[in-house]
């Protein structure tokens, strides 16, 4: 038995179950229901909506018939993925009326399939939360089935609040803050395990934990904060330093106000700071420096760790033309890829590094945005501000200006306690590491989410963690790979996969194949950290034709 589980002994469970849990077993026959009747099926699922604690209220339990997944939105014209008969049982822990008279409290769906295959699954939400995403076991990055269709029992959750991803106003409630930064987590997990074992008759043989994003962030922070609930956890893309992040974010855009335009009423209109022919004229010189030096001519900057393109090449020494950048961008692209300091010199976030992924609509949709007046909609404008003024700074300033003026030392200071809740950049991890296993990856192009920051973290964790930590953990960096997924990049790869051999079979992660949902008929490896992918020669479209080296 694992996880949370392990608490529990199942061989009698009734008695067991209810003296330890607090939930009634309910019957079955075993640790599959593939033998259950319908109704019998159907009757243990109905029973789920009276098995509610004090401090949770179960607000559905119904059988799902095998099917498509109703779509929502502009998407409900495409059939969704196809499901097997399963029960879905949708709640809310702890519910309570918060501030401002809001009604508040931890949000969660579980979908329990009829044919179990013994292992539980906790899908990673994205952005601010506040919507419990259908608990069907999507896959970042995964181009396989849902986990619910694997067997998987899985489970969602709002992480405290409803709203919107984008929708930070929660975080004028204190307890909200406490649930979005981890409380959610630990609370779902217990519970949602619990009525997997009153369902099943049995505890998960294996839990996983998969996200990416703020659903990275929330894997990491599992493992850093709950090292016993999971056997193997997947984070892709974590918001890790989330608090230096949301403050990065914020002086990105004060920073581009140096290379922008004044609009009539004297605000820097930040969409026009760099040109979509500036953007690709960086992309043309970071490929031109850097794309053969790990063998191969590809469009594909695999040796990133020495990657020395510097913006300052590309300074006009005359007028402005499409061929060179102005002097004001080339130091702004330079303090953009630096980041933010503290006033000791440290990073606040940051650096990046250069990728190809500056030239793509997501990197100007995240730093410039659109907007053709003094109001930025760029994504460090909006979700960055937001969160930054609801949710990261204490007090909260709901009336915080991203354009300034602000003290960049008095905001970083302002939001250290709600970073001390909602990072997840704990780097020691002996407990996790004796037991369980982790992967992170994250894309080169990634436009919000540092993999320099990440590998900073990773080499901390196995200082702070020692050999157990390296044998535990592995971070693979996606050549290319924009914020979880697309780019001009290998950004299809099978980590539910990968990870399950390491948990269950023992196969560590040394390369991981991965193929293009963009660049036709190529596949590539993806290599742990320090390693890249070098070509060896052979078919350069092929992964076998790469190998996993050392950095020279």
């Amino acid at each position: 038995m694992r996880g949370v589980g392990q608490r529990i002994a199942f061989a009698t469970p009734a008695l067991a179950m209810i003296a330890a849990t607090g939930w009634a077993v309910l019957p079955a026959s075993g640790l599959s229901a593939q033998s259950d009747t319908a109704g019998d099926f159907g009757e243990r699922c109905v029973a789920l909506a009276g098995q509610a604690l004090p401090d949770m209220v179960i607000s559905a339990a119904e059988v799902i018939a095998a099917g498509h997944l109703a779509m929502p939105g502009p998407a409900a014209a495409q059939p969704g993925p196809v499901l097997p008969e399963h029960c879905r049982v949708r709640g809310t822990i702890n519910p309570r009326t918060g501030h401002g008279g809001k009604s508040f409290g931890i949000g969660f769906e579980l979908r329990l399939p009829a044919e179990w295959n013994g292992r539980f699954l906790f899908q990673g939400g994205g952005g601010m939360d506040g919507v419990v995403q259908a608990a069907i076991g999507n896959i970042a990055n995964s181009t396989g089935q849902p986990a619910l269709q694997r067997g998987f029992a899985v489970v969602t959750t709002d992480a405290g609040h409803s709203g919107s991803p984008v929708d930070a106003t929660f975080g004028l409630d204190q307890q909200a803050r406490i649930d979005y930064a981890y409380n959610a987590l630990d609370k779902v997990t217990v519970e949602a395990k619990r009525m997997v074992a009153a369902f099943y008759g049995s505890a998960p043989r294996y839990s996983y934990m998969l996200g990416c994003s703020n659903g990275g962030r929330q894997a990491l922070t599992i493992a850093q904060r709950m090292p016993l609930y999971y056997d193997g956890i997947v984070a892709g893309a974590p918001a890790m330093r989330f608090s230096g992040l949301a403050v990065g974010q914020v002086w990105n855009q004060s920073v581009l106000a140096h290379a922008a335009p004044r609009g009539p009423d004297g605000r820097p209109i930040i969409s026009r700071a760099f040109s979509d022919s500036d953007l690709k004229l960086v992309r043309g010189a970071v490929l031109k420096q850097c794309d053969a030096r790990d063998g191969l001519e590809d469009g594909l900057i695999n040796d990133w760790q020495n990657c020395d393109f510097d913006p300052r090449d590309l300074v006009c020494t005359g007028g402005k033309n499409d061929s060179c950048l102005a002097p004001d961008q080339v130091q702004v692209l330079h303090d953009l890829y630096r980041g933010p300091l503290a006033s000791d010199g440290s990073h606040i976030y940051g650096p990046f590094n250069y990728d190809t992924g500056i030239a793509s609509p997501a990197w100007r949709g995240i730093r410039l945005g659109s907007s053709e007046t003094g109001e930025s909609n760029a994504g460090d404008a909006t979700l960055g501000g937001g969160q930054l003024r609801y949710y990261q700074l204490t007090p909260p300033d709901p009336d915080f200006d991203v354009m300034g003026p602000y003290d960049l030392a008095e905001i970083w200071r302002r939001v250290q306690a709600t970073g001390a809740m909602g990072d997840a950049n704990s780097a020691f991890l002996s407990t996790f590491a004796a037991r369980g296993k982790l992967i992170v990856y994250n894309g080169l192009s990634d436009q919000g989410m540092s993999t320099p920051v990440i590998a900073d973290w990773y080499d901390r964790m196995v200082a702070a963690t020692g050999e157990e930590g390296r044998n535990a953990v592995r971070l693979f960096p996606v050549p290319g790979m924009l914020h979880c997924g697309g780019g001009e990049a290998t950004d299809r790869f099978e980590m539910l996969d990968a990870i399950m051999d390491w948990v269950e079979r023992g196969k560590a992660p040394d390369r991981i194949v991965a193929t293009s949902s963009t660049l036709e008929g190529i596949s590539r490896p993806l290599c742990p950290y320090p390693s890249i992918a070098r070509y060896k020669g052979g078919d350069p479209k092929e992964a076998a034709s790469f190998e996993c080296s050392k950095v020279s």
